[in-house]
């Protein structure tokens, strides 16, 4: 029995280590695609910027400024929406139209509760409101350059091979983890940050390359054409969805239009969380994802190279093959985590917490095996349980 687990383990570190080869190449052709010129539009097109607002924190006002200094060549609009008009994030909508008033800036409270999810019951109200056939949905606590809007914008004249139209231009981002009131940054905080660079978008790369494209959406960026979102059914099946953004990116896809990543990359906020708050959101992402894309998220098990290595050293009793594999596995992550971290995001951060790694990818094992254990997720404070990527609230 110890052999065959030996054996076992060994494989699984082997297939993590043809893993990162893999995201390795597909990080390099996206590096390659993201540094060829776009075509240009002769006449940028109209936007409206989408963003569900729910309470206020420290980095508010400079995310959704930098939406408010867009040097965009065509008209745009930012549509913010609270469920109530005493939401402390109206008062940060209402600074910043004060010290942008050539900006058009909206805020719409969005009083109807359409389904389980609030965000996607704003959004359905907000685009009662959009003026514009080009829509752009991110959250509030997204931060973007100055040159966001024209090259997010710049996705929808690309072309491929297939010739099918963009309906969805998204986004990589990377996490910025912030200080709490005594100025510390939060050992969690910084644990999801590395998690969101050197993780996330790895599989999302490999996912785009071995499928041919990519077929779902980023929530840090969901730009679509409106005939794409109301051939793919609107926004309204997504009321009960807990990855809305996974599956709005899905739905278009689906409808025959392409979903391109752009190379732009955003940034989020990480709060500077508890233990708590942190296993909270780690177990609900995984297990949304898990629901969303069963197959994938199953082989998502073997990208956790590092620790497959260090049990396989435990099961062979310190083996010199083992040492050897776990060299090998060690450095294969670290080029996966410096190529895209680094190379794509340029996430200075990931510097800081290399020697994170290991514990940061421990903690993804974990969590990958725990997804499975139950279908319960705690979502701003309410627990919900999760079926086929349907949401559920538990009394």
């Amino acid at each position: 029995m110890s052999h065959a687990i030996e054996l076992l383990l060994a494989l699984l570190t082997f297939s993590g280590l043809l893993y990162t080869a893999l995201a390795l190449w597909a990080t390099r052709r996206f590096a390659h695609e993201s540094r060829r010129p776009h075509k240009q539009f002769d006449v940028y097109p109209a936007v409206s910027l989408l963003k569900p607002l729910k309470g206020a924190d420290d980095e508010l006002f400079a995310a959704l400024e930098s939406h408010c200094l867009q040097q965009y060549a065509g008209p745009f609009e930012i549509l913010c929406a609270v469920s109530t008009p005493d939401d402390p994030a109206a008062a940060i909508v209402a600074q910043l139209q004060a010290a942008h008033p050539h900006v058009a800036l909206r805020l719409i409270v969005c009083p109807e509760r359409l389904g389980t999810s609030g965000k996607v019951s704003n959004l359905v109200q907000l685009l009662r409101h959009a003026r514009y056939d080009h829509l752009l949905i991110n959250d509030g606590d997204i931060q973007v350059s100055s040159l966001y809007l024209t090259r997010i914008m710049a996705g929808f004249a690309s072309i491929n091979q297939e010739g099918k139209p963009v309906g969805m231009v998204t986004a990589p981002y990377l996490g910025r983890a912030y200080p709490d009131a005594r100025g510390r940054i939060s050992p969690w905080s910084r644990f999801e940050a590395l998690g969101i660079s050197t993780e996330f978008l790895p599989g999302v790369l490999t996912a785009r390359m071995l499928e041919g494209g990519l077929r779902f959406g980023l929530g840090s960026t969901l730009a679509m054409r409106r005939d794409a979102l109301t051939a793919a059914g609107g926004l309204e099946p997504l009321l009960e969805v807990l990855a809305d953004d996974y599956e709005l990116g899905a739905r278009i896809a689906a409808a025959g239009f392409r979903v391109h990543l752009s190379g732009e990359v955003v940034e989020t906020s990480v709060p500077p969380y508890s233990f708590r708050g942190f296993f909270e959101h780690q177990l609900r992402w995984s297990r949304s994802t898990r629901d969303s894309r069963r197959l994938g998220y199953l082989g998502l098990g073997i990208t956790f190279v590092v620790p497959w290595a260090l049990l396989t050293c435990l099961a062979s009793g310190l083996a010199l093959w083992s040492l050897a594999l776990l060299s090998l596995a060690l450095l294969a992550r670290t080029a996966l985590a410096l190529a895209v971290g680094v190379g794509i995001l340029a996430d200075r951060q990931v510097l800081r917490d290399l020697w994170l790694l290991p514990l940061r990818d421990a903690c993804g094992l974990f969590f990958w095996l725990w997804s499975y254990a139950g279908d319960t997720v705690i979502w701003r404070g309410e627990r919900f349980r999760l079926h086929r990527g349907q949401l559920t609230h538990v009394p």
